[in-house]
């Protein structure tokens, strides 16, 4: 039995290993809405587009790499491919949210 887990171990290990291709963008800073100009927003926004497309390219690397493994990928394997792809929904959710929140301060801090 402990074999039988050490294999999945490795096997699971393989399959994860070759998603080390998929890059995973740096996560941006949000200046304080309230405090920032102007440029500063613009810049925040063009920084969030990027992160956007890159975390873009990165699910798809990830949803690529879990396709290609195939329906004989052990579960171990499919979980934490699914578990990524969870994880970077949630954070592209929380950037944005974050951005638009801070847009809302930068408005309300100069009408």
């Amino acid at each position: 039995m402990n074999v039988l887990k050490l294999y999945f171990a490795i096997l699971a290990g393989g399959f994860a290993g070759s998603t080390l291709a998929c890059d995973y963008p740096r996560l941006v800073a949000v200046p304080d809405g309230a405090n920032s100009t102007i440029e500063q927003m613009v810049a925040a926004q063009e920084s969030v587009r990027t992160y956007m497309e890159g975390m873009d390219t990165y699910l798809t690397c990830v949803n690529g790499e879990l396709d290609a493994a195939g329906d004989d990928a052990p579960e171990e394997f499919k979980a934490i491919m699914v578990s990524r792809h969870n994880a970077a929904v949630a954070e592209m959710e929380a950037v944005a949210a974050s951005f638009n929140d801070q847009i809302a301060a930068f408005r309300e801090a100069n009408p």
